[in-house]
């Protein structure tokens, strides 16, 4: 229901492949509500904006929106991003195309990749800095001009310009930006001095080129949703999530939108973790399951896991901190098909939310795993979420499955619907061996957490295939990224390389190092119109032994007093490394001379985070089941109360079969299983009796 009396709200807002979901806190009432809309394709604004309009409708009154997007990623996955020149150094203009040498198959003997651009739109300028930093060649203006006209005139609607070496000595990238802006006729020019001033030519190269490739579609969409929101009365500070957790402010993700890559999911981590440290869980595994993909992530200690770069796809490498997601083509829309050899598989491919799955009735005619939990009785025909569709069409669902999976594995219709989420819950549960046992890490230790529309039926499918022994449902798991986005802190990231043996260097220059960073940081944190409750400056070095390929990160802690850095010294980067490294393999290598390589810095600035018992139970709801129905679990068709979840008191407990039902998505509880409401709203899912 819309409610046009709203006092000033806080608005989060994640569009995903299949729905675009809302989260909406009264920041003075803690009261919170939530939207589930199709996502619209292809321009995501009408249902960002449609969301909105379905909880304020009085824009005016919303102090803050903060987004995740993924029309970065998207635009990298589906190669939609803008037509890119590249300005290089005479001699590196196949960097981009080379890599690493390495394989889309590590094992197979052919292999091939198109860069994102083309041979013909890289072009190559006398040029040279030196790994020290001194210049050896002069940048030749008049050969960067004649290229960045000839890249206009080639239809370039963006340019990279890559450098060797920019990272040492910035001044031969500088002024060939300067030139290049002079002529250029939009703002899409990177450098990747600007971008990641960082020792190795590739992953700078390619982060760099990236980051051009996407200015144009990142900044056009943000423009388009800013501009909508504006005309329709918003007034308050518009924010976008980064991939490390963090929220910047538009501009800066208009200016650096390689950043956003993997921002949905990534507030879908942030708001995983806040709810179980709040509820006590301090070690969890998140299993984010939308309509196009299954996202996995690990919380150790109520720390997420931070990767220094990523590969979107393959060689399609972003080095910048990324909260550690791993994405498989598994989400409720993913498209169920036989292959030559008589194998099921389940996606890559995907309905989204157009056409859907078969039964939403828009035009697909092949079965996804929705499809499947439907014709098990697992969702609900008569009250699908997002609102939009009356009724789901189960006889089109056993249609479909019977046609492209019971035939041609000679199954019937019960068994071909098993069969498709055996699959799936099977390639779901790899994924989360691989950020848990593949690391050393026993599952036994963790929770699971669902979230997203589909996470929360396949709950005790996880636990059992992996071993876990608990799960916590979030209170809200199908708009659970849209609440980290309203839950994230304002986050800048700075990287800077330093490449230098520990015993020569100068503790002095790396200091100043780290003050620019907090200069630079504070500065955005000043600019934001945001509250912060804190500001915090922290420090990695990544290090290594001379001769060492890989860098351990080495944390160092520095007071930070009225903005000033205090002074740091070698020996305490010293002794910081030795634990650092130690901790990680076990032992040292004496005599073995270190390297400090580069130095990275975030500043954060801490944004008031929302009560959660706001979203706890009132204690007047019922405990009755609202109907019953016939639905199929491992061992058979079980007679199955269904609830309001939502309506369920803190201390219920539910012993299974049940399903627990609201507007954003379904628990399944299976007959083996309880589910109990604790203090805040969240359904704790634990085996009978406390045994596996």
């Amino acid at each position: 229901m819309t409610d046009t009396n709203i006092a000033k709200t806080m608005v989060g807002v994640d569009v995903g492949g299949t729905f675009t979901d809302v989260f909406v806190l009264d920041e003075a009432t803690g009261v919170a509500r939530v939207a589930k809309v199709p996502t619209t394709r292809p321009d995501q604004s009408g249902g960002f904006l449609d969301g909105i309009g379905q909880q304020v409708a009085d824009l005016s009154r919303i102090a803050v929106v903060v987004h995740g997007t993924t029309a970065g990623t998207n635009a990298l996955l589906e190669r939609k991003g803008a037509k890119t020149g590249v300005i290089c150094t005479m001699g590196l203009r196949d960097v981009l195309e080379m890599r690493r040498r390495d394989r889309p198959r590590t094992w197979g003997l052919r292999g091939s990749f198109e860069p994102v651009v083309d041979r013909r739109d890289r072009l190559e300028v006398p040029e040279r800095t030196l790994a020290d930093g001194s210049i050896h060649t002069p940048v030749d203006l008049d050969a960067v001009r004649s290229a960045a006209q000839a890249l206009l005139d080639q239809g370039c609607d963006a340019v990279a310009i890559l450098f060797a070496n920019a990272y040492a000595n910035n001044e031969n990238e500088a002024k060939a930006a300067q030139a290049v802006r002079a002529i250029w006729p939009n703002p899409h020019v990177s450098t990747s001095s600007e971008i990641l001033p960082e020792i190795r030519e590739f992953e700078r190269f390619s982060t760099t080129a990236l980051n051009a490739y996407l200015q144009p579609e990142v900044s056009g969409y943000l423009g388009r949703l800013e501009t909508a929101l504006r005309e329709g009365g918003f007034d308050g500070e518009f924010m976008i999530v980064q991939s490390n957790g963090g929220v910047m402010a538009v501009d800066t993700a208009c200016r650096l939108p390689v950043r956003t890559a993997l921002s949905g999911p990534a507030a879908g981590v942030i708001a995983a973790g806040y709810i179980a440290q709040t509820a006590g869980f301090d070690n969890i595994i998140t299993g984010d399951m939308g309509g196009t993909s299954f996202d996995v992530s690990l919380i150790d200690g109520g720390q997420s896991m931070l990767a220094a770069q990523t590969s979107i796809d393959f060689g399609m490498v972003v080095r910048s901190p990324m909260i550690e997601i791993t994405t498989i083509g598994a989400g409720g829309g993913s498209i169920a098909w036989v292959d030559k050899g008589g194998l099921l598989n389940i996606g890559p491919e995907s309905a989204g939310s157009n056409p859907g799955p078969v039964a939403y009735g828009l035009g697909n005619d092949r079965p996804t795993v929705t499809d499947a939990n439907i014709v098990l009785g697992r969702i609900d025909p008569d009250n699908p979420i997002g609102g939009k569709l009356k009724r789901l069409d189960v006889d089109a669902a056993k249609a479909a499955i019977d046609t492209h999976v019971g035939a041609p594995l000679g199954l019937d219709t019960i068994s071909a619907a098993e069969a498709i989420l055996k699959v799936a819950n099977s390639r779901m549960a790899g994924a989360i061996r691989l950020v848990s046992i593949e690391r050393g890490l026993d599952p036994k230790r963790f929770a699971f957490m669902p979230f997203g529309g589909g996470g929360a039926l396949h709950t005790g499918a996880m636990m059992a295939e992996v071993g876990m022994r608990q799960a916590i449902v979030p209170r809200y798991p199908g708009v659970t990224s849209a609440m980290g986005c309203v839950i994230a802190d304002m986050r800048q990231d700075f990287v800077q390389t330093v490449n230098a043996l520990l015993n020569q260097l100068d503790p002095s220059a790396l200091q100043s190092f780290m003050q620019d960073h907090t200069d630079q940081g504070m500065a955005l944190l000043d600019a934001a119109r945001s509250t912060f409750e804190d500001r915090i400056a922290t420090f990695l070095l990544d290090m290594a032994y001379v001769g060492q390929t890989h860098t351990v990160p080495v944390p160092i802690d520095v007071p930070l007093k009225n903005g000033r850095i205090a002074p740091i010294t070698a020996a305490q980067i010293d002794a910081t490394f030795d634990a650092a490294y130690t901790q990680t393999f076990g032992r040292l290598l004496p005599g073995g001379v270190k390297r400090v390589l580069n130095l990275r810095s975030a500043i954060t600035g801490i944004r008031p985070k929302f009560d959660l018992m706001s979203l706890a139970p009132t204690g007047t709801g019922s405990t009755a089941p609202i109907a019953h129905r016939k639905v199929h679990f491992t061992d058979g068709w079980y007679d199955t109360a269904i609830y309001d979840r939502l309506a369920l008191p803190a201390g219920t407990t539910i012993a299974g079969p049940a399903i627990l039902t609201q507007a954003d998505t379904t628990v399944l509880v299976e007959p083996h299983l309880q589910a109990r409401v604790d203090g805040f709203g969240n359904t704790i899912v634990e085996y009978k009796g406390g045994h596996a």
